[in-house]
């Protein structure tokens, strides 16, 4: 599952062999943890989030990139910087995380469900202009497994319509979209550093504001609606509370642990994608054969390994795919079930269209292991995987 729960547990479980998923450390966290306290600063907002701070903007180009405790966070943030009311209208994917449509729904605002690409799996551009009406504020895109959704054409719609992009890019740290870093061609960008993640600080996330002029106010709903970033800056010589906001900033030792990630993010994502290739290389027989669908990354997208998943022929074939990985001592999973057919879904939201690639995708989608240190033991997975599908043919 996505780092953020309506599907088995991500945790190791101390059963397996193989997990579906071990947290990785590069060696550096511990001591940088031990320097923050140190410091004698372990609240937020201290050197180690500025370092974070500034990493993301250099490398997303973003005009201002805050460090949340969540990508839920992040998202909550970016609905309160849309400045929705009760009954606007967001349109989204079914085909996500709980947070996505969450973080509206607490402002009032009802999530516009549409289907996804056959393809990537992401929102289907082609059928968000149908579903705007006059109370359409915004669209929330998300991209899966770090591929990229089709931001130009979803771009020129938001302009056509003056509205506003949300990225989910939880899943897409290091990756791009014709040459520009995901989270970041959007007006926001929400990303994640769950353990599940490319890069990780057990559980963090960050926004990324595009447009310099709502840079002070995120920050200040950041800080619960007051203007103590100004008040730290002595650009205010005391602070108080003016707008509306929540307490976001993660602590010191979850931005210590994530500066160590960072410096080695570059190498963490070679090391994945090799991962990914393999699994790729291994999984195109079993897709001639007519067994399964492998992921499909358009030619401009650049990914980041982030998950490598299969599309089995139905749900029964799912199911007995993950019993047998469970029997040989490997942890599968699957992934989001539909927002819209959920109760709270179907309570406070709607859909527009179709859904019909969304309900099959659900049924028929298992993940794969995919973690530093999976190397070793990669061709037992795989070994393993063989076969599990063999005994569905």
């Amino acid at each position: 599952m996505s780092a953020r729960a309506d599907a088995p547990p991500l945790h190791p479980s101390t059963d397996l062999a193989i997990p579906f998923n071990k947290p990785y450390m590069t060696g550096d966290e511990l001591g940088y943890i031990a320097e923050a306290h140190g410091n004698g600063h372990l609240s937020g907002d201290g050197p180690f989030t500025k370092f974070c701070h500034n990493w993301l903007e250099a490398n997303t180009g973003c005009a201002k990139a805050l460090l949340t405790h969540s990508c839920t966070a992040a998202l909550e943030m970016s609905a309160l910087l849309l400045d929705l009311v009760p009954g606007d209208e967001v349109i989204m994917p079914s085909f996500t995380f709980v947070s996505t449509a969450n973080a509206f729904a607490l402002r009032g605002a009802v999530p516009v469900f549409v289907d996804i690409r056959p393809d990537t799996l992401n929102i289907d551009e082609s059928l968000i202009e149908p579903a705007i009406t006059s109370r359409t504020k915004a669209i929330c895109v998300v991209h899966y497994a770090g591929v990229a959704c089709e931001m130009d054409a979803i771009m020129a719609i938001a302009r056509r319509h003056s509205l506003k992009v949300v990225e989910d890019a939880a899943q897409a740290v290091f990756s791009s979209y014709k040459g520009r870093p995901l989270g970041a061609i959007g007006d926001f960008g929400c990303l994640s550093f769950h353990e599940t993640k490319n890069i990780i600080s057990g559980e963090g996330g960050a926004l990324l504001v595009r447009d310099a002029e709502l840079s002070a106010r995120a920050e200040i709903i950041r800080e619960k609606g007051t203007n103590r970033s100004r008040f730290l800056r002595g650009q205010v010589d005391k602070y108080t509370w003016v707008d509306v906001g929540s307490s976001y900033l993660p602590s010191e030792l979850i931005a210590a642990f994530l500066k160590a990630q960072m410096e080695h993010g570059e190498a963490i994502t070679r090391r994945r994608l090799a991962i990914w290739d393999r699994y790729h290389a291994w999984a195109e027989a079993h897709e001639r054969a007519g067994r399964l669908r492998r992921p499909i990354v358009p030619l401009d997208c650049s990914h980041n390994a982030h998950m490598y998943y299969l599309l089995l022929a139905d749900l029964d074939a799912r199911t007995r795919f993950i019993d047998a990985m469970r029997a040989a001592g490997i942890g599968t999973v699957f992934h989001y079930i539909p927002l819209h057919s959920a109760p709270q879904g179907i309570a406070c939201a709607r859909t527009s269209g179709s859904m019909e690639v969304t309900d099959r995708v659900s049924s028929q989608l298992v993940r794969l292991p995919l973690w530093l240190g999976l190397e070793e033991r990669l061709e037992e997975v795989l070994a393993a995987a063989d076969s599990a599908l063999a005994s569905l043919d």
